[in-house]
């Protein structure tokens, strides 16, 4: 038997026990019926290989984590040498010394004093986390009534009951309610279809941001903990924050005594050119959730970071916060972070983002001559690409459209070329790109390119 009919045998085995077995997450799974699993197999830099063989740019960094990119020696020795050392160890009363160096670590890249560092697991348990302890902080320091919570317009916050509850996307939250009540919804940043101030950016913001203070007034101040607010905003495709907006907000919750909490599960490790985004944009939230780029995709970990007046209450008596996960600061992750960060610094990784961030913007935009490009919006290394029907008027496409174009067309599309991203109609639909932070002009040209050709082909499948 020649290695090719090995190489095929083994895919017909994995083919028909991922129809058997596998229940992918976010998947409709009746697409594979007919059709094959997608199984990739290996990665090399920003490269990734399915059972075939054939090769594809990782143009999403996994799902918005694989900063170094795939194959990294480095990080797969941190994690054995861990696991030789110390496998497993809770941080339930108990610590052990990745947890304690990586908390210091993070608490140093943090803006002002945040400084307390709560491992988990993912971004959801990040932003669970956040929620549970903003509605004991207030209730320790004798404001009982505020629990509720303000996010943005089709924002996306994590799949647990509580994150999903603060999510803004209300196809997602439907199936699983009723959900965690007292969340609620102000505008998102979307200067593209701005609803007031579309051709004024610094009134735009202002006036999105005073949406908050809105809201704060509606609901009844004594009854808001917390604003839960992306620096860039993921769902909808990639939208950045006005000049100035973060400022007015932070001026809105000083005022009324509302948390802010950053939800940086996606910018954060030089996403956007910073450890931390709040950083870019220049503002002090009072939280910082994190995951993802925390170990570059080599180990599962993600952090809730909150300031020391936050702590402050935890820290007499017998005040407990009760909360916690079984593998949150797991000994093998942590130490996979270091190694990550360490590499990080080495090599200048955040510095290589803000040095070629201005080329992946022009390159991509180099796409709106096309009819079908309605935007290019993004900053660093994440970027959304709108579509539209109508480029004039930016009208969209309906939902038979957009389930055309998308799921029948472009995703298959777009991988079939070489290309791994996202197709996405959680509000208007876009195509996200969010590449390893290792990627240059050489990949941008590369995803121009694969773009141009499969965009192009796009209208007639509508």
């Amino acid at each position: 038997m020649t290695i090719d009919q090995t190489i095929d045998l083994n895919n017909a085995a994995l083919q028909q026990s991922a129809r058997e077995h596998l229940w992918m997450h976010f998947t409709r799974m009746s697409s594979y019926d007919s059709a094959e699993v997608p199984i990739i197999v290996r990665g090399e830099g920003p490269y990734i290989y399915d059972s075939h063989g054939k090769r594809y740019l990782d143009a999403l960094a996994g799902l918005f984590v694989s900063q170094l990119g795939h194959g990294r020696r480095e990080l797969a020795e941190a994690a054995a040498r861990q696991t030789e050392q110390l496998a497993f160890m809770p941080i339930w009363s108990y610590a052990h010394p990745n947890a304690i160096e990586l908390s210091q670590r993070l608490a140093s890249y943090a803006p002002g004093d945040l400084n307390r560092v709560f491992f988990t697991v993912s971004g959801s348990e990040a932003v669970e986390s956040a929620w549970k302890l903003a509605k004991q902080y207030f209730k320790l320091i004798g404001k009982p009534t505020k629990h509720k919570v303000i996010s943005r317009s089709i924002a996306y916050h994590g799949t647990t009951q509580g994150a999903l509850s603060i999510t803004g996307l209300a196809d997602l939250k439907v199936p699983f309610e009723p959900l965690v009540p007292s969340t609620f919804r102000v505008p998102n940043t979307n200067i593209y279809r701005a609803p007031i101030h579309g051709d004024d950016p610094e009134a735009f913001g202002r006036w999105a941001a005073d949406q908050i203070a809105v809201a704060i007034e509606n609901e009844g101040p004594d009854s808001v903990a917390a604003v839960f607010l992306e620096p860039v905003q993921n769902s909808g495709g990639c939208f950045p924050p006005p000049p100035g907006y973060f400022q007015r907000v932070r001026e809105i919750c000083d005022e009324y005594d509302v948390l802010l909490v950053s939800d940086e599960v996606i910018c954060a490790f030089g996403r956007l050119g910073h450890m931390f985004a709040a950083e870019r944009y220049d503002y002090q939230p009072d939280i910082i959730t994190c995951a993802k780029g925390i170990t570059s995709g080599y180990a599962p970990l993600g952090a809730m970071i909150a300031t020391d007046r936050l702590y402050e209450p935890f820290a007499k008596g017998q005040t407990t916060f009760y909360h916690g996960y079984t593998f949150g600061g797991h000994p093998v992750s942590t130490a996979v972070a270091m190694a990550n960060l360490d590499i990080f610094e080495r090599e200048g990784i955040n510095q290589h983002v803000l040095d070629n961030q201005d080329a992946f913007r022009s390159t991509l935009e180099r796409l709106l001559d096309l009819p079908i490009v309605g935007d290019v919006r993004g900053d660093g290394y994440f970027y959304g690409i709108e579509l539209v029907k109508d480029k004039a008027t930016k009208e969209t496409f309906n939902d038979e459209e957009s389930e055309h174009l998308l799921r029948g067309f472009l995703s298959k599309a777009l991988f079939s070329a070489g290309l791994y991203c996202r197709a996405d109609d959680r509000g208007d639909p876009v195509v996200q790109l969010s590449p390893p932070l290792i990627c240059d002009q050489q990949h941008f040209d590369e995803m121009e390119q694969i773009l141009r050709s499969v965009l192009s082909e796009a209208s007639s499948h509508i």
